[in-house]
């Protein structure tokens, strides 16, 4: 029985209608830029694999230290002791982000890191007596698929049999210099109520990687401080590099009072997540009354394998070849936007650091439904290349050791599929 055949006896698939989707690929290694099939096939994962393996895959380095770790410390609770990795990697972390990031909080993946951040928030209000519940979202939000991650996401098919059971929360449209002085006003009339603010900076990935200008994000942020109202920056899909900088966070000049990481933090080698907070967020908590505790936990916090794969990236993301890397991929990206901007296929094309997303022209609105996402997608697939477009919105966001052979047979085959599509 072939490798597909077992899979698809025994695997429920994610975001996918096992009914009527296509056979999965199957893949049995990976080396850099590229995955291979059983057969052979070679294809350039040009999302690195949902936006995680910022390195590429199989990377010796991470995999030589994940390997030293397994035979030093595999795991150990993390309530009432501590690790060697865990506490390095904390120290290595607080010391690339902004000043306002004081403490870190471990969990496990990306939608756990965001529900951290919520209860902090809430419990924060709470634990001063303030009856602050109300949470500020955008519109077309995506952070995460666990229920407080859901309900502070836009209200979409990813929600729709859950909507009755999410909380409340107020969503504004992104800002621009149409309306920031009326969503600045709506804060200020809800200050009394709200918690804190979450927001995807500068990109709403899985929203169809809707982009906004940092100035417009700045003047909001500078807005909610001065009304009292906490931030969550979700960095879990921006981090490390993605928008050029190493934080979308860097754009701007307003400080976080929260943090929220995954993805990239392991360089995709494995789950691990991470939620950063302030001084005065960490203070609240501290108290004879254990009832002021923050409650949250998972079995594996903090786990050694996992900060050991983390710290790993972290040297390879500190490297300034990495740096180089990720301006080169800027540039190469830019070019090409230049290039293909006024095709006539081309609804939209935007830009934010490596991340290069493209409308295709349907004569329908954007929609994550749309049939011509399928079209594309195995489109590429043929070609060898894993681009998993969001509808009509294709997107480019390689792994930083992509090559410029590699991006320009991308690009060949997109402007060949504006020709034959």
């Amino acid at each position: 029985m072939s490798l597909v055949e077992r899979d698809l006896k025994a695997i429920w698939h994610p975001y996918t209608q096992m009914q009527t989707a296509l056979p999965p690929v199957p893949i049995v290694r990976g080396e850099g830029t590229c995955l291979f099939d059983e057969n052979g096939k070679k294809y350039i994962d040009a999302v690195s694999s949902w936006w995680v393996n910022i390195h590429g895959h199989a990377h010796p380095h991470i995999a030589k230290k994940v390997a030293e770790q397994l035979t030093k410390l595999e795991h150990v609770i993390f309530a009432g002791f501590t690790h060697e990795g865990a506490v390095e990697l904390a120290e290595r972390l607080l010391k690339l982000l902004p000043a306002s990031q004081e403490k870190v909080f471990y969990s496990d993946n990306g939608s756990t890191a965001i529900e951290v951040a919520i209860k902090m928030c809430l419990q924060y209000w709470h634990n001063k007596g303030k009856g602050k519940t109300k949470i500020l979202a955008f519109n077309n939000a995506y952070h995460g698929d666990t229920f407080g991650a859901m309900a502070v996401s836009g209200r979409s098919a990813f929600t729709a049999a859950f909507d009755s059971l999410l909380f409340e929360v107020e969503f504004i449209d992104l800002p621009n210099n149409g309306n920031i002085e009326s969503i600045k006003s709506q804060i200020s009339d809800l200050k009394s109520e709200l918690a804190c603010f979450i927001f995807e900076p500068l990109v709403q990935g899985a929203g169809g990687m809707i982009m906004y200008e940092a100035k417009y994000l700045n003047e909001l942020m500078a807005h909610c401080r001065k009304e009292g109202v906490l931030m969550i920056d979700d960095e879990v899909f921006t981090g490390f590099g993605r928008t050029g900088k190493s934080f979308a966070c860097d754009h701007v000049m307003v400080q976080p009072d929260i943090m929220c990481f995954s993805k990239g933090l392991t360089g995709g080698t494995m789950a691990l997540g991470v939620t950063t907070c302030s001084k005065e967020i960490y203070d609240a908590f501290l108290s004879d009354d254990k009832l002021k505790t923050l409650f949250h936990g998972h079995s594996f916090t903090a786990n050694p394998v996992a900060c050991a794969a983390a710290l790993a990236s972290m040297d390879l993301f500190t490297e300034p070849s990495t740096k180089e890397n990720i301006e080169r991929i800027v540039k190469s990206h830019s070019e090409f936007l230049l290039k293909i901007q006024h095709h006539p296929k081309i609804k939209t094309i935007r830009q934010t650091g490596t991340i290069l997303a493209m409308e295709w022209e349907t004569g329908n609105n954007t929609s994550y439904f749309n049939s011509l996402r399928d079209t594309l997608y195995q489109y590429f697939l043929d070609a060898g290349i894993i681009l998993r477009p969001l509808g009509n919105t294709i997107y480019i966001l390689p792994p930083y050791c992509i090559t410029d052979e590699e991006l320009s047979y991308i690009y060949n085959k997109i402007e060949q599929a504006l020709q034959e599509i």
